[in-house]
């Protein structure tokens, strides 16, 4: 029977059966690749972002006690750019990060990102960039200058953003062991006398070295001040924190970009903090000042791929088409919104 078909109606249902099969595997496949995902998600470690500030005059150390705090850096983490190591100091923004365990249930571990401001007067604009986006803030004093002009700006800006401040006591490596201890505690008292007066009244004051303590006996001196740090910030992650958070998660996206460059084969990356609301590849967002809208192709936070990123997260994304962004710095625009909220 099969060989007095017309060869047309064969062909017609091999190609009908072939059809159903790819089909079905097709459907197959994307199943499994949505429950792959969908497992490795929930894999994934829920990770609160919390920003740090760090403030402080010029030469008290800033950039080498985020060093030396850090896990993970960004690629404008540490002075990179050409300008910073010919002057040599801080002139931009720099990100870095280190994580430890969450004190919270909601969450298996907090993210710190150390957002590193200049120290220099004329890098005011600068500076109050980098307060708009912390949470907490880091005061680094050079313990043999104590508080200096750009110390004081740190303080005043500071606390407008935060009431969560932790005075790292820089460069104890500097004075002499046998006089190290009594120079301590006169420092230590005199600034609490300086800020029984001001939101940050009975902050924590820690001595510290910003020197990598390998193969090095003074700065091993002032290592055990780096753990205490990161005590001291983790005990500020609280309930409070969070539920603010909830509060502006639910707000409409809005981002603050400071770096813009291209990558070959991505097209241009651009790199900032969320203010509020969250982020999602393939996400359509306007750009304000250029006039334009763009959809996400992918987001990274710290050099790991994700697909949404929420307030306080410092993440990278990639929208394509904006290579007009690169041509002059000062077109870069400053703010990222979800469509047609601004």
């Amino acid at each position: 029977e099969a060989a007095q078909r017309p060869m047309a109606a064969q062909q017609a249902e091999a190609t009908a059966t072939a059809t159903a099969t790819a089909t079905a595997t097709a459907t197959a496949t994307a199943t499994a690749t949505a429950t792959a995902t969908a497992t490795t998600a929930a894999q994934q470690p829920a990770m609160l972002n919390v920003n740090v500030g760090i403030l402080g005059h010029i030469d008290s150390g800033k950039t080498s006690l985020a060093k030396c705090l850090s896990t993970m850096a960004s690629t404008a983490a540490f002075d990179k750019s050409p300008q910073s190591q010919q002057r040599g100091i801080t002139l931009d923004l720099g990100f870095s990060s280190f994580t430890m365990p969450s004190p919270l249930k909601e969450y298996n571990a907090v993210q710190f990102t150390l957002v590193d401001c200049p120290g220099h007067a004329s890098l005011i604009r600068t500076i109050i960039g980098g307060a708009q986006i912390m949470d907490m803030m880091m005061l680094v004093i050079d313990i043999q200058k104590g508080i200096q002009t750009q110390t004081a700006e740190g303080i005043v800006i500071g606390s407008i953003t935060t009431n969560k401040l932790v005075i790292a006591l820089n460069k104890i490596d500097m004075i002499p062991e046998a006089a190290r201890a009594s120079a301590i505690e006169k420092m230590k008292a005199r600034l609490g006398r300086t800020f029984a007066s001001t939101p940050f009244a009975g902050c924590p004051i820690i001595p510290v070295c910003a020197t990598r303590p390998e193969g090095n006996a003074e700065a091993a001196a002032g290592a055990e001040g780096l753990t205490e740090i990161k005590r001291c910030l983790l005990k500020y992650v609280d309930e409070q924190l969070v539920s603010q958070r909830k509060q502006a998660v639910a707000s409409p996206f809005l981002m603050a970009v400071d770096h813009c460059f291209p990558i070959k084969g991505q097209g241009t990356v651009m790199t900032g903090t969320i203010l509020r609301g969250t982020l999602q590849v393939n996400q359509t967002v306007d750009i304000p000042d250029l006039k334009l809208q763009r959809k996400v192709k992918s987001i990274q936070v710290f050099h790991r791929p994700v697909t949404s990123a929420s307030l306080g997260d410092r993440c990278t994304r990639t929208p394509p088409l904006l290579s007009a962004l690169t041509q002059n710095p000062r077109d870069r625009p400053q703010r990222r919104s979800v469509s047609g909220t601004i």
